[in-house]
């Protein structure tokens, strides 16, 4: 039987330096990991922010869009957090997003209140800071070719 009770240094592994690798690779592109539940919550309060606020009958189209944008922020989100080598790429769009965000209630609102108004300003300006966060971690994490 062989002597399984002997712990050595690792560093004599024959494989040691092909999982050094294997484990950069893993961790790499995850720079930007504590940014993702923050963006999935602030998809989580877009979308149920019309209730929250309770402007789903004076701006019924607002309440749509704020929902539908809600809905695509936490699903970046979801992909940061599945996939993030390829999804990192998308997070411009989520600064674009949050622009969007911001001139919304005049475009798709109808006469909006200041609550109505300064909750897009809110959620836009956190989406397009979050998004410049996950953008340049990236971008600094890319490979050089």
């Amino acid at each position: 039987m062989a002597n399984v009770s002997h712990r050595g240094d690792i560093t004599t592994h024959p494989d040691a330096s092909e999982m050094r690798e294997r484990y950069a690779r893993m961790l790499g592109g995850r720079d930007v990991a504590l940014v993702d539940g923050p963006v999935f919550l602030l998809g989580l309060y877009c979308a149920a922010s019309p209730w929250i606020l309770h402007y789903t009958t004076s701006q019924p189209a607002l309440a749509t869009h704020n929902m539908i944008m809600g809905i695509a922020i936490g699903l970046l989100a979801l992909g940061f957090t599945t996939a993030p080598a390829r999804m990192y790429g998308l997070s411009w769009a989520m600064c674009a997003m949050g622009v969007w965000m911001i001139i919304a209630p005049w475009i798709v609102g109808s006469a909006p209140d200041t609550g109505v108004i300064v909750n897009n300003v809110v959620i836009g300006a956190l989406a397009v800071i979050l998004g410049m966060m996950c953008a340049g971690t990236a971008a600094k994490s890319a490979p050089m070719p």
